[in-house]
């Protein structure tokens, strides 16, 4: 992945405990996406204003935001497509974590980040597509 410098810039205008909470998950984003041969090209972007990392060639997964968490819920949010299920499939997986309607979970920073739970969901993000084509397939 081409680091993005406009990304780059925002993340570090935040306050040092925020940053570093955010690249700590840009890390896990580029690391499983560079790791495994089922998931596209990571392309870092820019939208609504928040980092952006989103599957090309192929389009294997939905678009995942991170920034600072404005809602209060939290300090720090990950988030997906309100029209996908990875929330609601999240809130059964990991129901001891905060979740923002159908589209963000977030983290306190007096918590240590829920490594385990947050690569999980960074996997499922990036399959996405993958994964609902597989089984949307017939079995013949």
């Amino acid at each position: 992945m081409k680091d993005n410098p406009d990304v780059l810039a925002l993340i570090e205008s935040y306050p040092s405990e925020i940053r570093d909470c955010l690249l700590t998950i840009r890390a896990m984003i580029v690391e499983i996406a560079t790791q495994r041969d089922d998931i596209g090209a990571l392309e870092e972007t820019l939208k609504w204003g928040e980092a952006s990392y989103v599957t090309t060639r192929p389009k294997t997964g939905t678009t995942i935001r991170i920034d600072h968490d404005k809602s209060g819920a939290g300090d720090v949010a990950l988030f997906v497509s309100c029209q996908s299920s990875l929330v609601a499939d999240w809130r059964g997986m990991f129901p001891e974590l905060v979740y923002g309607g159908d589209r963000s979970v977030h983290f306190s920073l007096a918590k240590p980040l829920p490594e385990n739970a947050l690569r999980q969901m960074i996997f499922m993000a990036l399959t996405y597509h993958t994964a609902k084509r597989a089984v949307a397939k017939p079995r013949t």
